[in-house]
């Protein structure tokens, strides 16, 4: 095997796996392989790479702050209705709730969130246990739970699939179920999906004890399934041309920006080029990859592409993704990668949160694709704006509700969110560290 030397103290093997320099020299026929390595286009997408502090200025998008908006209390609801519906009565001690608040992520005490829903709960007293109150659901909140859990049954494949990809893409081939707990509301999950979701597909995944020191279980891959092993970017390139996609085409990931941001010239050069750059699956080994390349980034980005399409509202908390980020093999501080690539994602800081969504996803505040779970919440979202009357004819008016909401109660909510103090910012600095608004931008 003949190791040539490669920019950044990298070096190259005739297989093509990059190694860390080693203090080797090439001489004789080594050094005319070099040359005509140089030649090749893959040693000068390796080698380019230099850096240049930008100022990238946060430009709001409406459509798209609205669509984090619009989920507000959402979360806590059913995580609320979850944990009553579970207990043998159906029924809970609000003093229970008021012991898992931080748990149920709860805005405010549970006694004011349940009351400020009556038309998901119903406080009442039972003799048996005193004065002290207790919250059950009501018929229409009921009547949605099993709704949900139809839906669920009948999403068990897409499911199962939506978390084999996530554990193909990982490094290990396995996650710690507290990651994935941690992300199964994004993926369409069941809150009990370790007992009911992955039992049934013996043949993708089981659960094994990660061992010492802590013993954490962990969801591992079984098998392979070369099927499900092809990105979005694969597949739509494959719609788009007859030939099929190739390995190390160079696809573009599709971009769009806030209206009134514009890129400075040396940055929107970059971005051009870059794109031209071979995009390699998220599902390939790219550790010889060094991560500071453009076409590490381009590699890294296609991951965090693929992982947002894995989440059924294309959208997630940034600290959902942190934690992902040593299972998938990033380097530190990838987040950054968020303010590098305005035109595929975008941050937003409604709900006093950091909520990174996929841009092409959407159209304004809708999801252009949309998951049958999320159709699903949305009907959960109208139960909630039942509030105002008391829950009276809230079935009626669930039934009769659209997916999603109007453009009416956009310019409403919108109105609601900037009076509870959840405004934006004119730049991304100070909001944190990852997101600043002077990022490292890389230009030829």
């Amino acid at each position: 095997m003949i190791r040539r030397r490669l920019s950044g103290g990298l070096w190259r093997s005739s297989h093509g796996v990059t190694t860390p320099w080693l203090n080797l020299h090439l001489s004789g026929s080594a050094g005319s392989l070099l040359k005509d390595e140089q030649k090749h286009e893959s040693y000068r997408l390796i080698r380019r790479a230099g850096f240049v502090d930008v100022k990238m200025k946060w430009v709001r998008d409406r459509g798209l702050d609205h669509a984090v908006e619009k989920e507000k209390h959402l979360r806590p609801m059913v995580a609320l209705k979850n944990l009553i519906k579970r207990e043998p009565r159906r029924c809970l001690l609000v003093s229970i709730a008021s012991e898992k608040k931080d748990e149920l992520g709860l805005p405010t005490r549970a006694i004011e969130f349940i009351r400020r829903y009556p038309s998901v709960f119903e406080e009442f007293t039972d003799a048996a246990v005193g004065k002290r109150p207790l919250v059950r659901l009501t018929a229409e909140a009921i009547r949605l739970d099993e709704e949900e859990q139809r839906v669920l049954d009948g999403q068990k494949q897409d499911a199962a699939d939506r978390l084999l990809k996530l554990l193909m893409m990982t490094r290990e081939k396995r996650l710690p179920l507290r990651v994935i707990d941690q992300l199964m509301w994004d993926l369409g999950l069941p809150d009990d999906y370790a007992r009911r979701l992955v039992p049934d597909f013996p043949d993708y995944f089981e659960i094994v004890d990660l061992g010492p020191p802590r013993h954490d279980p962990a969801l591992e891959l079984v098998c392979w399934s070369k099927a499900l092993a092809v990105s979005v970017m694969e597949k739509n390139a494959i719609k788009a041309d007859e030939g099929g996609c190739r390995k190390g085409m160079p696809l573009a990931f599709p971009m769009n920006f806030s209206t009134g941001f514009d890129l400075e010239k040396k940055v929107k050069r970059w971005v051009d080029e870059w794109q031209k750059l071979p995009y390699i699956s998220p599902y390939e080994d790219a550790s010889h990859l060094h991560p500071k390349s453009d076409l590490g980034e381009k590699w890294m980005v296609g991951v965090l592409h693929e992982l947002f399409h894995l989440f059924i509202s294309k959208k997630t908390e940034r600290n959902n993704v942190l934690a992902l980020g040593e299972h998938l093999g990033f380097r530190p501080r990838f987040a950054r990668a968020f303010a590098h690539h305005p035109g595929i994602f975008y941050v937003s800081n409604k709900l006093k949160t950091c909520t990174v969504i996929l841009r092409e996803a959407y159209k304004r505040d809708l999801l252009i694709e949309k998951h049958p779970m999320v159709s699903m919440r949305f009907q959960y979202i109208r139960l909630l704006k039942m509030e105002a009357d008391g829950g009276k004819n809230a079935a009626n008016a669930v039934a009769s509700a659209p997916s999603e909401s109007s453009e009416d109660e956009e310019d409403e909510d919108d109105k609601e969110s900037e009076s509870d103090g959840d405004g934006d910012s004119s730049e991304w600095e100070g909001k944190d560290e990852n997101l600043t608004a002077m990022t490292t931008t890389r230009t030829r």
